[in-house]
């Protein structure tokens, strides 16, 4: 009894889980659902409506308006990584100086990550806002290869769903995988291969492509380089095997969104590189050849990238002889109480501290 009571309460809260999760993938069900749907009705009348180039079409529409509105992540992300590498010196300084205390390594890391508006974790961001997106796009597309609609669109159109079901490209089902191979090798199977080493490859030359071009000889080196060549060959290692199991409709969301982003990475990688990378030096070659001053470009860039930082220095008002006053440190909170101190210059200077804060109990009194 002592035994059961445990995996009954386990099992409940894990269904629980389940129920939360499912309610709050609905919407992007029917967000999915109704893209693809959306995308199928435009391209229907130029290929037909139980056309398998109707549904494919719908699939790369709908990533092309995913990946568009991923956009503004992506260029952060993109940021992000290039002002870790521009801080890698800083760091590896800190960890010369502060490397026998862990907790003091610690806090001026974090010190100097605000300092410097870096955000470590804005590498993952746009990696884990597709994941929901896939995952939609993967459940929606598995339900209608066992006959199961997902997504308001599909529930309310089941020919729709039937004709996603049996839709074919080159002889392939949309919905069919490579495996299982029930039915034998055959068009499913061989456009599944295509898709995964497509996929894959794509993947791998955008990591190359990062490594080679945009990280500078330090960041080449040390235990977070040797990670970043594991995940290299890791990563599209993983998604071959994951992709055995695929519908085809995902397998090509996937090589999709693959090659957009190794395109959007080399346009930003071709036009504003990381300094002290061989992408840096060309296009540094690139700007002389047009007369321009790859120096004045490059501060004109890190004047606009510059973030103004709020510091806790109190703030200071010039007083004049007439009476106006006037702001000597902009940006800086100020409170009521205030320090006059006279000048040499016959000018007062006020100086406005933040009070402290005080709990409930102190005010009272």
């Amino acid at each position: 009894m002592s035994l059961i009571t445990p995996l009954l309460l386990f099992f409940g809260v894990w269904q629980s889980f389940l129920d939360m999760m499912s309610a709050l993938m609905q919407p992007l069900y029917w967000a999915v659902s109704g893209l693809v749907v959306l995308f199928h009705k435009a391209f229907s009348p130029l290929f037909g409506v139980d056309s398998g180039w109707s549904w494919t079409l719908a699939i790369v529409s709908l990533t092309v308006v995913i990946r568009t509105l991923l956009i503004p992540i992506f260029v952060k992300q993109i940021n992000s990584a290039r002002n870790m590498q521009l801080v890698q010196p800083k760091m590896k300084a800190l960890q010369e100086k502060f490397g026998h205390d862990r907790e003091r390594l610690g806090q001026e890391t974090m010190k100097l990550y605000r300092e410097e508006g870096v955000n470590p974790a804005a590498s993952c961001l746009p990696l884990l806002l597709q994941m929901p997106i896939f995952l939609a796009l993967f459940r929606v597309l598995e339900g209608a290869s066992r006959g199961i609609p997902r997504g308001t669109f599909f529930k309310n159109h089941p020919e729709l769903m039937t004709s996603l079901q049996n839709a074919d490209v080159f002889g392939a089902r949309l919905a069919g995988r490579f495996l299982p191979l029930s039915e034998g090798f055959g068009a499913t199977q061989v456009l599944s291969l295509v898709l995964i080493v497509g996929m894959t490859s794509v993947l791998f030359i955008t990591q190359m492509q990062l490594m080679q071009k945009n990280m500078p000889p330090e960041a080449l080196t040390g235990p977070m380089a040797q990670q970043q060549k594991m995940m290299l060959y890791l990563l599209p290692v993983v998604f071959a095997v994951g992709g055995i199991s695929m519908p085809i409709g995902v397998l090509m969301y996937w090589l999709t969104t693959n090659i957009w982003t190794m395109a959007q990475q080399y346009i930003l990688i071709h036009n504003n590189p990381a300094p002290n990378t061989p992408a840096y030096v060309d296009w540094e070659e690139r700007v002389r050849a047009k007369g321009q001053d790859p120096r004045e470009i490059e501060a004109a860039r890190n004047k606009k990238r510059q973030r103004k930082v709020v510091t806790e220095t109190p703030s200071a008002v010039v007083v004049d002889e007439d009476g106006s006053e006037r702001q000597a440190v902009a940006r800086q909170s100020v409170s009521r109480q205030t320090v006059r101190k006279t000048t040499s210059g016959g000018k007062q200077v006020v100086s406005r501290q933040q009070p402290q804060r005080q709990s409930r109990s102190s005010r009272k009194k």
